[in-house]
């Protein structure tokens, strides 16, 4: 059974960087694709980006393209998203997921999930 634990989540200021990290435990290698996605209270879940495992290729939301950066360490079996220049509709509980598959931005095609991380940006 694989599981999946989020960190990093904290309060940061307007225009700062923060690193989230998804650590992935059990039979990682099942699993083809990562991603993460972002939640706002009142909200639908929110595709931000997604990673191959096995490839290393990636894919953005429109929202966070260029500030935001996904990475993987295969060794530690962690998936890595590193934001940038952060903007206070950033706030969110930000989850990682995993799907036996290729890449994908939908949520439904994801079937394990994380607790979630919160971040929130200041202004």
């Amino acid at each position: 059974q694989v599981q999946l634990a989020e960190a990093g989540g904290r309060l940061v200021h307007s225009g700062g960087s923060l690193r989230l990290s998804c650590a992935a435990s059990g039979r990682t290698s099942s699993y083809y694709a990562m991603a993460w996605f972002r939640q706002v209270p009142g909200k639908e879940r929110e595709f931000v980006g997604s990673v191959s495992w096995h490839g290393g290729t990636t894919d953005y939301a429109d929202t966070v393209k260029g500030r935001f950066s996904i990475s993987k360490d295969s060794e530690e079996n962690t998936m890595y998203l590193q934001m940038t220049n952060l903007k206070p509709e950033d706030t969110a509980l930000y989850y990682c997921a995993a799907r036996v598959g290729p890449r994908s931005n939908l949520r439904s095609d994801y079937h394990l999930w994380g607790q979630g991380t919160q971040v929130t940006v200041s202004s």
